[in-house]
């Protein structure tokens, strides 16, 4: 029996429907009345998650935008605007979206696995294998990272930039997606590659080549894996995303995984909303990130501590954290869906964009689509045993 919250998610995922797309948020902001890339994929997902006909139309829409708008060279957009005869096409802002692609990748494969239909990926091949292109393009050095630059990726105002862990399990996700259907050397290999890689610079105790054999030597590894790495070292910020990523890919040593899990669980546990914030701990005035984060921003300032990427947390991210729960313990996923969607139920159901951690009040956009996204496709996870492909 679904739950009152996963109803309203529902219908919050038909509201943003148009005949484009999933928009980001049935609120009138202007920025969040468009199609966007990483967030109308993560509804797809959901969409897919709840078996609904109609959402699924929907998901098939954006993923026919972000296609038609694809830039010559490869890149998709960050967001579509579509207004009776104007479009107007973003591929980023202070920097360009490198999770875009990926995700765009993510979805495509997703839909034509969950449809057993390889008439998608036919259609889609060529924007895919740009994507896949780029992606090679991106590496820069030949040597199977992707190098974001500063605002690069979901996290537009934080401050990963250079090696970050997400984009590369982004990416890995989407080359393993495209294979389902796609069999071919080149990419076994690349897939081979990028693990390696992955596993050779983020994970503790490798006795394999690193990019940074100085920064790896000087890094206290945690129960969690830092988040990037550039010229400059790692950042050790605890990415849930990404990590929740690292889980569901299931990459590494058990004890990695579980450790990984635990620490979710403690630091949820030690907030008052029960959820994982998307980086921790947050960064303050004093310290020496602060100088990265103050002016990343292309409008007014928003990561104050316990906000936002600075230590706030998002539905969202927890969806994919609690997905990743689930594979260690139901029980756990669980509670976290709960907490989920105790907050998306704030303020009569009003779907938060994210949360002060410390305060429990909201910030950012009401109704935002993808915190709706996070409670379906964990509540499918659990209740129907919905499973996307990684």
């Amino acid at each position: 029996m679904q739950t009152i919250t996963y109803h309203k998610a529902v219908n919050l995922l038909k509201r943003v429907s148009t005949p484009h797309g999933f928009l980001a948020s049935a609120e009138a902001t202007s920025n969040y009345q468009r199609v966007w890339a990483r967030d109308g994929v993560i509804c797809g997902l959901a969409a897919l998650a709840s078996g609904d006909k109609s959402l699924i139309a929907t998901f098939e829409a954006t993923l026919e935008t972000l296609a038609t708008y694809q830039h010559e060279m490869g890149t998709i957009p960050s967001n579509v605007w579509i207004k009776e005869n104007k479009v107007e096409i973003s591929y980023g802002g202070l920097a360009g979206r490198v999770d875009a692609v990926s995700w765009f990748v993510i979805g495509v494969c997703q839909l034509a696995i969950y449809k057993n239909d390889i008439k998608i990926i036919e259609k889609y091949q060529i924007h895919i294998e740009k994507c896949l292109q780029l992606l090679n393009a991106w590496e820069y050095n030949n040597k199977d990272l992707v190098y974001v630059p500063l605002s690069g990726n979901w996290a537009d105002e934080y401050i990963t930039d250079g090696y970050v862990l997400y984009d590369q399990l982004l990416r890995l996700w989407a080359l393993r997606s495209y294979t389902f259907f796609q069999k071919n050397e080149l990419l076994a290999e690349k897939i081979v590659r990028v693990t390696q890689q992955i596993k050779a610079n983020f994970l503790p105790h490798s006795n394999e080549e690193k990019f940074h054999e100085r920064a790896y030597a000087n890094l206290k590894f945690e129960a969690y894996l830092p988040c990037s790495f550039s010229p400059c070292g790692y950042k050790t910020q605890y990415d849930a995303f990404a990590n929740a990523l690292f889980v569901l890919l299931d990459i590494g040593k058990e004890s990695t995984k579980e450790a990984i899990c635990n620490h979710a669980i403690k630091v949820a546990a030690e907030t008052e909303l029960k959820l994982v914030p998307a980086f921790w701990p947050p960064i303050f005035e004093q310290d020496t990130d602060w100088n990265l984060l103050k002016d990343n921003c292309k409008y007014e300032f928003r990561n104050y501590p316990y906000e936002f990427h600075n230590g706030g947390s998002w539905p969202m991210v927890n969806g994919f954290v609690g997905l990743s729960l689930l594979k260690e313990n139901k029980t756990l996923a669980t509670s976290l869906l709960t907490h989920i969607n105790e907050a998306n139920a704030k303020a009569d159901f009003s779907f938060y964009e994210n949360f002060n951690t410390q305060t429990q009040e909201p910030n950012g956009v009401a109704f935002c689509a993808w915190s709706a996204a996070a409670t379906v496709l964990l509540e499918q996870a659990i209740q129907n045993k919905f499973e996307l492909f990684f």
